[in-house]
């Protein structure tokens, strides 16, 4: 199939993108196709964030977001920045010690994935041609090594990738422009930063594992409009990160945790490190009594600025957080991928008018112009900060620097090695000791996956990839006490053993959350994640 534009990803940075480009056309009369294939079974589906929007993008996208019914009702009415101490006890920062980019008047709690699909749909009112369940397995490119397109996978592969009786073989999607917007680590977006080296000026990329649950409490502890950021206990000096709470619309209360993945001890499960985070006084007062409704994991792209790659190549571009657009200071990445994807969509709307095949060369003049590239510039220290100084000393030179200084000290902090090289080896570390759930406000990760509705056909080709078969059981058990039992917050992997009685890695794939940790923290990058079949995954309904 032919269109003008293909865009990978139904999420806030192809949807906007997809938007925007419809509106040019329609502005300047010439129509164009553009097309969006999502992996999940819906728009939404596979979102999730915290999440906190910041409505500027939306605003410059449709002024008139709230009359055509945006889901964005519960703005925020406090904030508050709490340090835990311990398992008891906590400090509450004074709102002048918040750095300024944590502040959020005028911000609205939401669910992501409602706004994703709210935006789903005036993207097909305005002809946007939207295929939920179809998943981008393969860039097709020219014979000059352009990008030429995607290729959708196959479906109905049994485990050897044979087809069974339901076999129908995938489409290839031919554009003049392609735009990546898979998410964090996309598998896609990972192949072209290898192809076209557009990564090779920036630092590494740092990441983070974001671990939330959406409950349903008791009207009379419910305060809408609340904020609660923090960090501290249960993470240490092992471990970076911080915590959110939100008080949305309909008494519910969203909790979650972030987990740098820079952490050294191959011991630490940051699923467990969430679950016993929500027993501390200060958070279980927020849960008391209530429904815990919904469950999931994703990772975040928290390199910021210095780990920004080269976004354009031939034939297309990565925008949203495939790129790694995300503000760690705000710990906001909608209205900034939202932003990307409407520089993009002007962009190619440019070069197509022009009657344009060629390099987007024009897209980092928008991108350097604009307010995005101002406000990630300003934060570029933040992240790094964190990572070298710890969150006291980190968290004292970001107040000075951001409200200041205003992010302009002309200090350039750098943080090169990878995630994945940081653990140390499992006999260098102390063992993490981790209480039973108690059913109330802590659940084993069985319980949690289920509230994630995540299914994916068992008798299809595993999407995750060892690319050495051995390395789980002759380096990674030995050596770091192969890590991925722990890490993975859906209990993919799992050490048994098998029929000979040997210890082999089981991997557990219609488990899978879609949060790519896995590619990111195996010590030996002997992981690779590429997509199952169209619509498996999680269904999120709210998140």
């Amino acid at each position: 199939m032919e269109f003008d534009v293909v865009i990978v990803g139904a999420g806030p940075a192809g949807l906007s993108a997809a938007c925007r480009l419809k509106q040019l056309s329609q502005e300047a009369g010439n129509e164009l196709s553009v097309c969006v294939v999502e992996k999940g079974s819906e728009v939404g589906a596979h979102i999730l964030s915290g999440a906190i929007i910041e409505p500027k993008s939306l605003t410059e996208l449709f002024p008139d977001w709230q009359q055509l019914g945006a889901p964005l009702t519960c703005s925020v009415s406090e904030d508050r920045l709490l340090m835990l101490r311990d398992e008891q006890k906590s400090l509450r920062l004074p709102d002048f010690a918040i750095p300024k980019p944590m502040h959020n008047q005028g911000n609205y709690i939401a669910s992501l994935g409602q706004l994703c699909r709210w935006l789903g749909e005036q993207a097909e009112a305005l002809g946007v041609e939207i295929f939920p369940g179809f998943a981008a397995s393969e860039v097709l490119y020219h014979q000059d090594g352009a990008v030429k397109g995607i290729a959708t996978g196959d479906m109905g592969l049994d485990k050897a990738g044979k087809p069974k009786d339901s076999y129908m073989p995938g489409m290839e999607l031919h554009a003049k422009y392609t735009l990546f917007s898979e998410g964090c680590r996309g598998h896609l977006g990972k192949e072209l930063l290898e192809r076209f080296e557009l990564n090779k000026e920036a630092d590494a990329q740092h990441y983070g594992l974001g671990l939330k649950e959406l409950w349903e409490v008791p009207p009379e502890q419910h305060q809408a409009g609340l904020v609660v950021h923090g960090f501290g206990w249960p993470l240490d000096n092992e471990a970076g990160g911080g915590f959110f709470l939100y008080h949305g619309d309909n008494n519910q209360v969203v909790v979650g945790l972030i987990v740098d993945l820079n952490y050294a001890n191959p011991h630490l499960s940051p699923y467990e490190e969430f679950q016993r985070f929500k027993t501390h006084p200060d958070i279980a007062c927020h849960l008391q009594g209530g429904k815990r409704l919904s469950y999931g994991a994703r990772a975040i792209a928290k390199g910021g600025f210095n780990a920004l790659p080269e976004m354009g190549f031939p034939g297309g571009l990565l925008i949203g957080c495939d790129a790694g657009t995300l503000n760690v200071a705000k710990i906001k990445g909608t209205h900034t991928s939202m932003k990307s994807g409407m520089l993009a969509a002007e962009s190619v709307f440019k070069a197509i008018d022009d009657g344009r095949t060629d390099s987007l060369t024009d897209f980092s003049v928008r991108f350097q112009q604009s307010w995005l590239y101002d406000e990630l510039k300003r934060t570029r220290n933040f992240a790094p900060a964190l990572h070298k100084l710890g969150p006291l000393l980190g968290g004292s030179f970001n107040y000075l620097e951001q409200n200041w200084l205003k992010g302009k000290s002309g200090v350039v902090l750098r943080d090169k090695l990878a995630d994945h090289d940081r653990l140390k080896p499992a006999s260098m570390c102390k063992e993490r000791q981790y209480p039973r759930p108690d059913g109330v406000l802590s659940f084993d990760r069985n319980a949690s996956v289920f509230l994630s509705n995540t299914n994916h056909e068992e008798d299809q080709p595993c999407h995750l990839q060892l690319i050495d078969a051995a390395i789980p059981m002759r380096t990674n058990l030995p050596i770091f006490g192969e890590p991925a039992q722990r890490y993975c917050p859906a209990g993919v992997y799992e050490v048994v053993d098998n029929e000979q009685g040997d210890k082999q890695l089981q991997i557990n794939a219609q488990n899978c959350l879609h949060c790519k940790t896995c590619d990111i923290k195996d010590p030996s990058q002997n992981i690779r994640w590429v997509v199952p079949e169209g619509g498996g995954g999680p269904n999120y309904p709210n998140m």
